[in-house]
């Protein structure tokens, strides 16, 4: 099992998912500032040269909910993925792709624009109403649970914390504290901080 990964990247996802399943794997740091994702050897396994991309024997993926949806599926004794039949796969999968779907474009388009000096950043007012209510409905499932499907942490987790981690980083919570504190728990986990640590 190898991962092709850069740090600050959405291939953060899987290597923290792959830390949560305590699973050995190699990991292939790439730096991007040398251009390492444009080589030939690496487009022939990402075509658009993007991180993060998973080596399983014959089986090559990118996009990281999908490695995340793999790995979770892969190795089912881990728990973090709900079984097929249980009537819990659905709204893990919904509650999964809502997050990188619906929610992702909405926080990068602000997190790109907090990056901009104050006379290039654009008016996000009418965005900023939609990330709200996208905040909101996901505020209201997590009304009395700690995690985003059933009594247990999953792949789901992984992915709607990673993406709300980066929206509390530009100040997109704050009229949200109890997605503060999703966030806050998830990121205090083993796993995460061993996936971010090097």
């Amino acid at each position: 099992m190898k991962l092709y990964f850069a740090p600050r990247t959405r291939a953060t996802r899987p290597r923290w998912l792959l830390e949560e399943l305590e699973i050995p794997y190699e990991l292939v740091k790439l730096d991007l500032s040398k251009q390492e994702h444009r080589t030939s050897a690496y487009l022939a396994l990402h075509p658009f040269g993007e991180v993060p991309v998973l080596v399983d024997g014959e089986v090559t993926l990118f996009e990281s909910p999908a490695i995340c949806l793999y790995l979770a599926d892969r190795y089912p004794e881990k728990r973090l993925a709900p079984p097929p039949a249980s009537s819990e796969r659905g709204p893990y999968l919904q509650w999964l792709l809502f997050a990188e779907v619906t929610l992702e474009p909405l926080v990068l388009e602000h997190y790109r624009n907090a990056q901009l000096s104050d006379e290039n950043k654009a008016d996000l007012s009418t965005q900023l109403a939609r990330l709200d209510a996208v905040l909101t409905v996901i505020d209201t499932r997590l009304g009395g649970r700690e995690f985003i499907v059933g009594a247990a942490f999953t792949a789901a987790d992984v992915v709607l914390a990673s993406i709300l981690h980066l929206a509390n980083t530009v100040k997109l919570l704050e009229r949200h504290p109890r997605l503060v504190d999703y966030v806050l728990r998830q990121t205090r986990r083993p796993a995460i901080r061993r996936a971010v640590s090097g």
